[in-house]
């Protein structure tokens, strides 16, 4: 149900603006309400604010947003009157401050928002904005954009978690020089994937995929480890070998090092793809990190008499094994 009211335009205090939300985004701030959203250059048909050329962090098509008017192209934002609402054919402004609930604008409700409906009308002259309010319980068809948008929140959503690292020898334990070390990372949805979450508006859905593609070992002694998958927990009766698919050898003691311990980072490579229901695709890498420590030492060769029940085993210095 519309409500007909006058044509004023209030004025609004100056705007909030939102952090940036990466490289290649426009500002674009609507005049007559305190609304800034940044918004890909590419759909601006400019170049981002900080001169550089705006383009989009994914591989994929990009699609904007068809804005008609009785079937005729329609600017979708308009500086003065705010933006398009297909459905509701006119410019959708929020009232802001809104009115009390007993104005009839809110149509008996006590929740949602009432919106500015506004529409030009006439011609040369007679051209005048006509001014009808509606209640809607949330915000109206307007922000089918940037797809990204909805894909940022379908990501946040996800709750991507650092891996959950293992290893052989583990913490406390100390492994020896030469020997081998095994890595792994236990799985689980948002540590490991595949993960998917969906983000809807009126008139856009996307569908996004997340799931880890490798890990990358950083040793501390110099070497990086790419395990292309998860890796083998370790069992004593496996022995002592090398990890089938992810493992390491440390040619030198941690002894020199801060705590005697190699510092280990393990970084998942996480691959998310996605899909919108304007057949928009693309993709988005992303990377998380978790850290422990290894301690390495060197076996010491001790000669004893047999026949002497009283052997002391050397001890080395500092707190290397």
């Amino acid at each position: 149900m519309l409500i007909a009211m006058g044509s004023a335009v209030p004025s609004f205090a100056g705007p909030v603006i939102p952090p940036k939300p990466g490289p290649g985004y426009t500002l674009v701030c609507l005049k007559t309400e305190p609304v800034c959203n940044w918004i890909l250059s590419s759909y601006t048909d400019g170049d981002g604010d900080d001169g550089s050329e705006g383009t989009p962090p994914t591989k994929g098509k990009q699609v904007k947003q068809t804005c008609q008017f009785k079937g005729a192209a329609q600017a979708c934002s308009d500086p003065d009157l705010g933006n398009w609402s297909n459905s509701h054919q006119c410019y959708m402004r929020r009232e802001d401050p809104q009115p009390p609930f007993s104005d009839p604008r809110w149509q008996g409700h006590t929740d949602g928002i009432v919106w500015a409906c506004l529409r030009e009308q006439g011609y040369d002259d007679g051209r005048h904005i006509v001014t009808e309010w509606v209640w809607l319980p949330g915000a109206p068809d307007t922000e089918v954009i940037d797809p990204l948008t909805l894909v940022n929140q379908a990501i946040a959503s996800m709750q991507l978690a650092p891996p959950l690292v293992k290893s052989a020898p583990g913490v406390g334990q100390v492994g020896l020089v030469n020997m081998p070390v095994w890595m792994w990372v236990t799985k689980s949805e948002n540590t490991w994937g595949p993960i998917k979450r969906s983000a809807t508006v009126p008139g856009l859905t996307v569908n996004v995929t997340a799931q880890v593609t490798s890990i990358d070992w950083t040793m501390g002694d110099g070497k990086t480890v790419r395990c292309k998958t998860a890796g083998t927990p370790y069992a004593k009766s496996m022995g002592i070998k090398d990890s089938p698919d992810c493992g390491h050898r440390y040619t030198k003691t941690s002894s020199k090092l801060k705590d005697c311990k190699y510092p280990v980072t393990a970084t998942a490579q996480w691959e998310i793809t996605w899909q919108s229901t304007l057949n928009d695709s693309g993709e988005i890498n992303q990377t998380q990190a978790a850290a422990t420590q290894l301690r390495i030492g060197e076996a010491v060769p001790v000669l004893v008499d047999p026949e002497d029940s009283n052997v002391k085993v050397p001890e080395k210095a500092g707190c290397g094994a």
